[in-house]
């Protein structure tokens, strides 16, 4: 098991009473209320690849076959998830993959600026390179040391502390580097193209210049 990894300044601390400060629009959680789109999808972990694609540093595809995957070093991260639909969870600690693992074994190109993330039936979120290489996004297979249940996102979801909770996917398969930004799944549907919870870009009439490609 890999060391925890300690709040920084993307978890922030209020100071009355010692209680944590939240996003702005957000409520304290108690619990973790299963939020998604469509069905949950059955794990078969004969069929089940991750692949690494687009605009890799050597021009191949990488793929890692779930036995694989779950042997790469794992780590943890103590962080707290903010679901756009306004709850907040605080302080779990997810256990997984970091992303800047993958991003060392399989480098993308130098021209790369964004990434997309894949997951089951389709799904998909855009991402800054930026924001995937924190050292605080995983690959989480573990909640608070216990595995993910199925309908939270097992075998795999994405974990971006810094970012609202959609930008993380569930049933994650994979992941394509890109040199210029895509509206993912929700951003094409209204959803802000960056999706920061302190400054509370929810939808995309909220966007700035320069925040996202045109609807």
């Amino acid at each position: 098991m890999g060391q925890p990894v300690e709040r920084e300044s993307g978890e922030r601390d209020s100071g009355g009473a010692g209680q944590p400060e939240l996003p702005p629009g957000q409520r304290l959680q108690r619990g973790w209320p299963v939020t998604h789109y469509g069905p949950v999808p059955r794990f078969r972990p004969e069929r089940w690849e991750f692949r690494v694609f687009g605009a890799t540093a050597d021009g191949e595809k990488r793929c890692w076959n779930h036995e694989e995957f779950a042997a790469l070093p794992y780590a943890t991260v103590v962080a707290d998830l903010h679901c756009v639909t306004k709850f907040s969870m605080l302080g779990a600690e997810w256990g997984g993959i970091p992303a800047r693992t993958i991003l060392e074994l399989a480098p993308p190109a130098p021209v790369v600026t964004h990434v997309m993330v894949w997951a089951e039936y389709g799904f998909s979120s855009n991402l800054r390179l930026s924001d995937f290489a924190s050292e605080r996004t995983l690959f989480a297979t573990h909640k608070d040391g216990e595995l993910l249940t199925a309908e939270h996102g097992f075998p795999l979801r994405l974990v971006v502390p810094h970012l609202y909770a959609w930008k993380g996917p569930k049933w994650v398969r994979g992941i394509e580097y890109m040199t210029a930004d895509r509206r993912g799944f929700w951003e094409e549907r209204g959803y802000h193209n960056v999706g920061d919870p302190w400054k509370e870009q929810r939808y995309s009439y909220q966007e700035e210049p320069g925040d996202g490609p045109e609807l």
